[in-house]
């Protein structure tokens, strides 16, 4: 059995992520939190939060099996940072 085809495109999911991140996550967060994972599901908006990345998105994975998963990471602009040093 083959997946289901992603129904946004990546900008989309992106955009739809950022915003549920900025209107109902972000209030809720505590300094604790920073650094953190942040797993959110934009069809359902809601969301898991974790140390461990894999972890996160897993656990609305369970909630959510057909999840369209933005993944980010407190207190960053990104989840994870590319390129040298």
């Amino acid at each position: 059995m083959t997946p289901a085809a992603p129904r946004r495109n990546r900008e989309e999911v992106a955009r739809l992520g950022q915003e549920i991140f900025d209107r109902l996550v972000r209030p809720k967060l505590t300094p604790e939190d920073d650094g953190k994972f942040v797993a959110i599901d934009v069809v359902t908006e809601d969301y898991e939060v974790d140390a461990d990345d894999y972890t996160a998105v897993m656990k609305l994975h369970q909630r959510h099996s057909g999840a369209e998963v933005w993944l980010m990471r407190a207190g960053y602009p990104a989840a994870y940072k590319l390129g040298l040093r």
